[in-house]
């Protein structure tokens, strides 16, 4: 298997949380660098990103509708997209062990409209910002806390390891961050965290919602499903040869067909994130890590 083919493997295999990350890091250096070539020919630099930030103005929305999206694609710089891609690595993690990949694109997804809406709303709605100039909203941080208060809603009770502070819930974790975005509003930047409030209050309904059964989500997964299907991993192909067991006697007996149960399924899910918690998701074997993959895909 040449390199290119090893690139496409890893591709077609790779999870949804790692296609979105390829793809928030592929737009921030495509834009890194037309910017890079504008200062070099001293062209206006923010023409092209002008056509993708989400503005506070709804009529300047109607010009580009598409910017409710791709708003999220772009990162103002290297921190910004750093602490994004890590949150989001660590959140999917966990997310993707009782929710399917669709679900996190929903979230996500969801997340990112529900923040840029927030946004547009606070601004054109508290007497606060009623003099600010033009404005407009970039990053990913509205889908990432929409993910990760999404799966702390539906497990508050997980613990992870954290470097310093040792094993701490993740709801901890999810309600330290929301309170620090309500604590900046009034500092610096209020538009981005109105945004990521927006999207850790989506994350909370639409989990608490799919506790009792309801997803308010399906709507935009059925309407989206061609354009998400391009974020599934490629199903990894199925074995032709089958194990065969010996008695004493010498007669073969084939394995069990069975599956496990959902008990046993369960256990050994909370196992793995147990490990997880302890000595970090580096620590889990292949097995484990398909394990929990296939686990994900399956809910």
């Amino acid at each position: 298997m040449g390199p290119a083919d090893k690139f496409r493997y890893k591709l077609q295999t790779a999870t949804v949380v790692e296609k979105l990350i390829g793809l928030n890091v592929l737009f921030f250096i495509l834009f890194y660098l037309a910017k890079t070539i504008a200062f070099l020919f001293q062209w206006p630099s923010d023409f092209l990103l002008e056509w993708f930030v989400f503005p506070k103005e709804p009529g300047e929305y109607i010009f580009k509708p598409w910017s409710i999206i791709t708003y999220s694609f772009l990162h103002s710089g290297i921190w910004h997209i750093l602490s994004n891609m890590l949150i989001l690595y660590y959140a999917g993690i966990y997310f993707l062990t009782y929710f399917s990949a669709k679900k996190l694109l929903n979230f996500y997804f969801l997340g990112v409209i529900t923040g840029a809406l927030i946004y547009m709303l606070s601004y054109n709605l508290f007497p606060a910002f009623q003099s600010t100039g033009r404005s407009y909203l970039l990053g990913a941080s509205a889908g990432v806390m929409a993910v990760l208060v999404g799966i702390a809603t539906h497990v508050p009770h997980l613990r992870i390891r954290l470097l310093f502070l040792g094993s701490i819930k993740f709801w901890y974790i999810a309600a330290f961050l929301v309170l620090l975005d309500i604590i900046q509003i009034p500092i610096s930047n209020s538009g981005g965290h109105l945004a990521h409030l927006g999207g850790a209050l989506f994350g909370y309904v639409y989990a608490n919602q799919l506790g009792k059964g309801n997803d308010i989500g399906s709507g935009f997964e059925k309407l989206t499903s061609g354009f998400l299907s391009l974020f599934e991993a490629q199903k990894k192909p199925k074995s032709t040869m089958r194990t065969v067991y010996k008695k004493a006697g010498g007669s073969p007996v084939a394995p069990s067909a069975g599956k496990i149960s959902k008990n046993e399924k369960q256990q050994k899910i909370d196992a793995i994130l147990d490990k997880i918690s302890k000595s970090g998701y580096d620590s889990l074997t292949k097995q484990e890590k398909d394990f929990l993959f296939d686990a994900g895909k399956e809910n």
